[in-house]
């Protein structure tokens, strides 16, 4: 196993516990789904900070992320974040988590997050737990790490993916874990 699913392993067992043992906001009906152009509905009982956190996680997906607003990601993260990537890696600062996302777009040029079906978070707004799908074309050639370069396929994803956060006193993320599977994703790219 690698380091980085021990970690996330252990994180997750530590969230699932403060979320099944701890103070909760809401139950799972009152969590609706938001989208781009959804204004998300207020939560009777949801306290104001977990509220703000869960909204400002939307806005980064939504807005900054989907359309490379990167002189906006300090809304939503501190400037020493830490960041860990599905493949283990991490990074450390807001250039370097632009610089490891930056890839995203050149093979796909269309990237981006429309849904949140998933949203939820700690009472104290320390944590969210947001679960979307990263959507996008694969329409120009993909370098690989190894220096091979695989030609589009003009195939569409509708990836799975899921970021845990975690939220400072001021309000941005000072540490986020994100999850997909890349394998999933370059099947549905028909990448083999």
């Amino acid at each position: 196993m690698k380091p980085f699913s021990k970690i996330g392993l252990g994180f997750a067992s530590i969230l699932l516990t403060t979320f099944i043992h701890g103070p909760v906001a809401a139950q799972s009906e009152q969590w609706p789904s938001t989208g781009l152009n959804k204004v998300a509905p207020k939560i009777a009982g949801m306290p104001m900070v977990l509220d703000r956190n869960l909204r400002n996680f939307d806005d980064l997906d939504f807005h900054v992320y989907s359309h490379e607003d990167w002189k906006n990601l300090g809304k939503s993260h501190a400037a020493d974040i830490t960041v860990h990537y599905p493949d283990g890696s991490t990074t450390k600062g807001i250039p370097a988590h632009i610089k490891a996302l930056e890839g995203m777009w050149t093979f796909a040029p269309d990237n981006r997050i429309v849904e949140h079906p998933v949203r939820f978070g700690t009472a104290d707004g320390e944590w969210t737990g947001i679960m979307g799908y990263l959507d996008g074309t694969f329409t120009k050639p993909m370098k690989m790490p190894d220096g091979r370069v695989v030609q589009p396929t003009g195939k569409k994803y509708h990836l799975p993916m899921a970021t845990l956060g975690h939220w400072n006193k001021e309000g941005t993320m000072s540490e986020e874990y994100l999850f997909w599977d890349n394998s999933t994703l370059m099947q549905q790219m028909g990448v083999k």
